[in-house]
């Protein structure tokens, strides 16, 4: 495991960029797959002690009508078979991962589109129009490690603020993780 911190290019007011990935559930998403005010994009996979250790925050969230969860895997599944699509199917139907959408980016063309480094690396979308415009990339918590508990819950700091029509304020640093095992 080595320990990243995310500096993704994307700034605040960005564009999400698009992508088409299958998804668990046997569906294929696009952006224009969601229909909400707030677009949580998160690039996880399931060995990352780090990611693990915010699958119920994310699950949580997910289960808010406000937000949309959408967990996207970039991770090598040769090398490791942990992050493969048969054992994240296996995930959801454990429950382990309940996210609105559970996505396999096979290539990571998407992870690096985004700018994405570690996982979990979310990124807050605030819907403008027809199109959905970065408004927090950072820490998910104040959680430094996977072991840890966090007091301070950034992200859902954000979605308040992007729900309310506000500015995302905070920055609490860089999102840190496991490295992207890239393809």
């Amino acid at each position: 495991m080595a320990l990243q911190e995310s500096d993704s290019e994307l700034e605040p007011g960005d564009p999400a960029p698009d992508f088409e990935l299958p998804g668990v559930d046997g569906g294929t998403y696009t952006l224009d797959s969601f229909d909400t005010d707030a677009l949580l994009i998160v690039f996880t996979c399931n060995h990352c002690p780090y990611a693990q250790a915010k699958f119920d925050l994310l699950n949580d969230l997910a289960a808010e009508a406000d937000v949309t969860v959408v967990g996207i895997n970039p991770n090598d599944a040769e090398e490791y078979p942990e992050d493969s699509f048969e054992k994240m199917r296996e995930y959801v139907a454990d429950g382990t991962v309940a996210y609105d959408a559970y996505l396999r980016d096979e290539s990571a063309d998407t992870a690096r589109a985004y700018g994405a480094v570690c996982t979990p690396d979310p990124f807050l979308f605030r819907r403008e129009g027809d199109e959905y415009r970065l408004a927090y990339h950072g820490r998910l918590d104040d959680a430094m490690g996977p072991d840890e508990e966090a007091t301070e819950c950034y992200v859902r700091e954000a979605i308040d603020a992007v729900l309310a029509g506000e500015d995302v304020t905070l920055d609490p640093g860089p999102s840190r993780g496991c490295g992207i095992k890239w393809p």
